[in-house]
């Protein structure tokens, strides 16, 4: 639960709406259920730092030096270690 409530889709503007769906698409490759996490539904206030993550997701999934299911792997896991609630 964050102390933030995220902006939900209805009330974004049409740039979020899009990170909003490329968002989901990857949980849904991850995870089989495309869901919009809260992270990015908090970090969506503050519209750079929301574009800063994508660059920083999108240049994990371009990353040729593992395969992609360990990367997915290797992420979930360090989410767990740092008690992360998604």
């Amino acid at each position: 639960m964050s102390y933030l409530k995220g902006i939900e889709p209805a009330e974004a503007g049409w740039l979020t709406r899009l990170i909003y769906w490329f968002v989901r698409r990857g949980i849904g490759k991850a995870t089989g259920t495309a869901r919009l996490i809260e992270p990015v539904k908090v970090a969506a206030h503050h519209p750079p730092l929301l574009r800063a993550i994508g660059k920083v997701d999108g240049a994990v999934e371009a990353a040729r030096s593992l395969p992609t299911t360990l990367k997915r792997l290797v992420t979930l896991k360090a989410a767990m270690l740092v008690g992360c609630p998604f």
